[in-house]
């Protein structure tokens, strides 16, 4: 009877041992199936197919803005400063009254040069009347040559009395026209130093003019990029842009490359430039930093690709291309410049129109199968199956089984194990 229970114990244990065994290969197996299919199942990306543009081709460098000319207006005479006639930050034109000095000394010296002039032309009239006279035929022999001499040489010496006369009113003249201050060039006025009512010298300054129509920007450029440059000037005028010192937006775009200084510094390795900007509408201003963009070329029909494209290995760069058999394959690229602001050049390594991965390339290894979408398809919302509250898919289920069957294998051997010790 012992030998019979424990034959039925030994048997049931070996069932228990087969049922767990069953449960657990095929757990596996369903879970490596699964996987396989993952696996195999295509991966959606993003692709984009590659364009064909012209792409400028631009230097950048950090400049500085330059008044094309820069004056400290102050007096040539001193005086009391009677008026001030502008207004401070007025634009003015060249010969605008500026301010007013006391003129009264100025009129006094020109006044009696004018006086002088008038008496030694009345002493010329006399002394030209006696010479005419002396040396009339009637005359001439009852007059000595010595005073006949002197007359004469007197009637020069008052000429030049009445030329010197005429110099002074000229200086005079110009004295009195340095009390009223013009602008020298037409710019915008700063603020002023000095107030009415000051007595200045000749000299003081009055107010600094900077003329901004047009105006300059200064900028360095490397050396390695002049060879670029002076073609560009051969080839014709070369375009440039201002844009603020973040790039954000720019501020003009009618420059032109001005003049390539005649050497590099030897400390910094970089070379100078100027470029003329028309600023009819005051978008520069001196001493303003901008960030100068030069136009050296355009390249015609080049191949572009949106920058996020553009994948960087260890020692190249690369691009994921889609294949005719929905496939992707690596493909070792060289970048040129910028497009824009989302593509680049692609220098060498893929033709226009080739389709390109743009997301989703982490998810990728050469020969995966995809599913292309385009960039407008790539925001969608996701199937209705897999929105809240939808129906969960049935394979989560068996992970529930799974538990449950192997629960009861295990049930039952701890309820089988006890009855070998009963027995005994």
């Amino acid at each position: 009877m012992r030998s019979w229970v424990k034959v039925v114990v030994w048997v049931l244990a070996a069932l228990v041992v087969l049922a767990l065994a069953a449960a657990i290969f095929g757990r596996g197996k369903g879970r490596k199936d699964g996987e396989a299919d993952g696996a195999d199942a295509p991966v959606p990306v993003t692709v984009v197919a590659a364009g064909s543009q012209a792409v400028p081709v631009f230097v950048s460098a950090l400049g500085t803005v330059n008044a094309l000319n820069k004056v400290t207006v102050a007096p040539q005479i001193g005086g009391e400063l009677l008026s001030i006639d502008f207004r401070e930050g007025q634009e003015v034109k060249q010969g605008d009254l500026l301010a007013r000095i006391d003129p009264r000394t100025a009129q006094a010296s020109y006044d009696q040069a004018s006086a002088s002039k008038r008496q030694n032309q009345a002493q010329l009239a006399t002394a030209r009347s006696n010479y005419q006279r002396s040396n009339a035929p009637e005359y001439r022999q009852y007059v000595s040559k010595t005073d006949l001499d002197t007359q004469r040489n007197q009637v020069a010496q008052l000429e030049s009395a009445v030329a010197a006369n005429d110099a002074a009113m000229r200086s005079a003249q110009v004295q009195l026209q340095y009390t009223r201050v013009t602008a020298p060039i037409s710019g915008i006025a700063g603020l002023r130093s000095v107030d009415v009512g000051n007595v200045l010298n000749a000299g003081t300054a009055l107010v600094t003019l900077t003329q901004v129509h047009p105006i300059h920007v200064l900028f360095n450029l490397p050396e390695r990029q002049l060879q670029g440059v002076r073609e560009a000037q051969r080839a014709g005028p070369v375009m440039v842009g201002a844009l603020d010192r973040n790039d954000a937006h720019p501020l003009t775009a009618d420059g032109k490359l001005d003049v390539v200084d005649n050497q590099i510094s030897a400390d910094s390795g970089t070379f100078r430039a100027r470029a003329v900007f028309d600023n009819t509408d005051n978008a520069l201003w001196p001493g303003q930093f901008v960030n100068v963009r030069l136009r050296l070329r355009t390249i015609e029909s080049g191949v572009v690709v949106p920058v996020q494209a553009v994948m960087r290995g260890t020692d190249s760069e690369y691009v994921y291309v889609v294949q005719a058999d929905s496939t992707v394959a690596i493909r070792p690229v060289k970048t040129g410049v910028e497009a824009d602001d989302n593509r680049i050049l692609i220098a060498s390594g893929l033709k226009a129109g080739e389709r390109v991965v743009t997301e989703g390339q982490f998810r990728l290894k050469p020969g995966s199968k995809v599913t292309a979408l385009a960039p407008e398809q790539a925001g969608r919302p996701a199937p209705a199956a897999t929105k809240p509250g939808a129906a969960k898919p049935a394979v989560t289920k068996p992970a529930t089984d799974a538990k449950s069957a192997a629960a009861a294998p295990a049930a039952q051997t701890a309820a089988a194990t006890p009855a070998p010790a009963a027995a005994r």
